[in-house]
């Protein structure tokens, strides 16, 4: 299919996302009216030990103390010069013991980042083994069957819901959730974390990214806690309002954007440049798109310069041959994006 019906306003097929549009457009629905799931990928780690609780206090950016047995809290692990190196979720399993989650594909990342600054620590970090089905939605809790060793209730902007986590049943995720909850497409979980503005590590968060940038701060730092690496940047940066070069946006695209870049997957759009609307300054890069079924639009994430004022006209230059230079008009919108 070409990208014709990706930007026409017409849904996409299951190259760029999974399922039927009929399917698509029942887990969008199912999201924001009742309760969907999707498995997510995820690592985890364990981390105990009788330094477990003074080191992790002293490396992420949440006051890991204060955290109960059974109580979680979003965190970042920064590098000594304040740059985001790691979004993570910690959750405290006994006095001594934790659970580190984090995107997939990112818990060596993240392991890496600890043991670098351990020294005559008595810590130790056991990779799991598990997985996490993500359940959205106002009926995400009363669509819940199993009892997997985590539940833990996530707050998105408007999308609510709860994260459950360990060894993946016998029956898949028909071992947690009723057969009510809807399966949902990995594209439609997407359109739905970029609407709600969510940014994941190796997408929105790189080398580099500076938290006040992505929203992150409000989310994942202590400031009453106490010294933690990469602290010095952070507040800094709030003491002064947290004014930064960029700031993450949602990016839509238009429907004057027909049959601008060929046949292929949305996610061959990943990488393309935003220009301002005169087509003189480049502002910033689409970092995640997918097709949202209720904006009936392509939707991305960018982190943009701060010349750029939501609600303000955008180019998109596709990376892609087929595009030949095209340039495709878009809206940078303020996050959460508006839905129907």
């Amino acid at each position: 299919m070409s990208a014709v019906g990706h930007l026409s306003g017409t849904a996409p097929d299951d190259s760029s996302g999974g399922g039927t549009s009929e399917e698509q457009a029942l887990a969008y629905d199912a999201l924001r009216s009742s309760a969907a799931v999707v498995l997510l990928p995820r690592d985890v780690v364990r981390v105990s030990g009788p330094d477990a609780e003074s080191y992790l206090q002293g490396q992420c950016s949440q006051d890991v103390s204060a955290i109960a047995i059974g109580g979680s809290l979003e965190s970042l692990l920064l590098s000594p010069q304040g740059k985001v190196e790691v979004y993570l979720r910690i959750t405290r399993e006994a006095d001594d013991g934790f659970l580190l989650d984090t995107d997939g594909g990112f818990g060596p990342v993240m392991v890496a980042r600890l043991e670098r600054f351990r020294l005559r620590t008595k810590v130790a970090f056991e990779p799991l083994d598990w997985v996490c089905a993500a359940v959205r939605g106002p009926g995400a809790s009363a669509g819940l069957v199993g009892q997997p060793p985590l539940a833990l209730t996530v707050s998105w902007a408007g999308l609510d819901g709860v994260d459950l986590l360990g060894p993946l049943p016998d029956d898949g995720v028909g071992g947690w959730v009723a057969d009510t909850v809807v399966r949902c497409p990995p594209g439609v979980w997407e359109a739905a974390r970029i609407e709600a503005g969510i940014p994941v590590n190796g997408r929105e968060l790189h080398e580099g990214t500076i938290a006040a940038e992505v929203g992150l701060v409000e989310r994942t730092v202590s400031f009453t806690k106490g010294c933690f690496t990469g602290q010095e940047l952070v507040a800094r940066l709030d003491s002064r309002g947290s004014k930064v070069a960029r700031h993450l946006l949602g990016v839509v695209l238009t429907d004057d954007a027909d049959d601008a870049v060929g046949a292929g997957p949305l996610a061959a759009l990943v990488g393309s440049v935003v220009l301002s609307a005169d087509g003189e300054h480049e502002v910033g890069r689409l970092s995640s798109v997918a097709w949202s079924p209720g904006l009936r639009r392509v939707v991305a994430l960018a982190t943009l310069h701060r010349r750029v004022e939501p609600p303000e006209s955008v180019l998109v230059v596709p990376d892609a041959p087929a595009a030949d230079g095209r340039r495709l008009p878009a809206e940078a919108r303020a996050l959460p994006l508006d839905r129907p």
